[in-house]
């Protein structure tokens, strides 16, 4: 899968206009709007954007998605674009409020406000879980009940999901050792360069904790190499 393209399975849940617009053309049927493609362009580049570490790219793109939805006068819309663009944040672990989803809590779904509240790695209850996209709800589950797991996370195709889920449990201090490689393995393979940085630096200071120099300087070589190659 190209690193270019947001992955198909978050799309689903956030981004595809089935869910954006929560209408569906059939092949017979008249065109889209063109805000509907410009939408989903602008927010393939500015996500493509985040993860290879251009926050410029990402700023431009996103104020692309912002004008095109604007044009609809529909905020829930909206709402689901600021939280798609939270979640590669967490997925790069930055841990922070959603700003931007926050000041549209109200006309968000209830739906879009379990998944905010997932990404910021909090208890929910059964039925909020039931709400969120499948590929969260083992890493939720495993907060609710506070067993560390690797809450499925093998069994998670789409790459960016992979990572959410890795790291909400992260978040939680639920991640173990081989989530947290499987985080930066998973963002090595698809050149994410951001999350990237970040999932090896964990592993980076985990084995600088625990003694292991020769691991540890490894790590950092790996980390000087991304770098570079900037």
């Amino acid at each position: 899968m190209s690193p270019r393209r947001l992955p198909l399975r978050l799309y689903r849940y956030l981004t595809t206009l089935a869910m954006v617009t929560g209408l569906t053309a059939c092949a017979s049927g008249p065109p889209a709007p063109d805000w509907q493609g410009n939408v989903k362009s602008a927010l393939d580049q500015a996500t493509a954007a985040y993860l290879a570490g251009d926050g410029a790219g990402d700023a431009r793109a996103f104020e692309r998605a912002r004008e095109a939805l604007g044009s609809t006068g529909r905020p829930e819309l909206m709402a689901r674009a600021e939280l798609m663009r939270c979640a590669a944040r967490v997925a790069s672990l930055v841990f922070e409020p959603c700003a931007g989803f926050e000041r549209l809590l109200s006309d968000a779904a209830q739906a879009e406000r379990a998944y905010a509240e997932h990404l910021l790695a909090r208890t929910l209850p059964r039925d909020a879980i039931e709400r969120l996209p499948v590929a969260q709800r083992g890493a939720a589950t495993a907060i609710a009940t506070g067993k560390a797991a690797d809450a499925g996370l093998q069994g998670i195709a789409d790459p960016l999901s992979r990572l959410i889920a890795a790291a909400v449990l992260f978040q939680a201090g639920l991640a173990s050792p081989a989530t947290i490689a499987l985080a930066a393995d998973t963002a090595s393979a698809q050149g994410w360069r951001r999350p990237l940085l970040a999932w090896l630096d964990v592993q980076a200071q985990l084995a600088e904790r625990g003694g292991a120099v020769e691991e540890a300087q490894r790590l950092r070589r790996r980390i000087a190499l991304v770098q570079g190659g900037r």
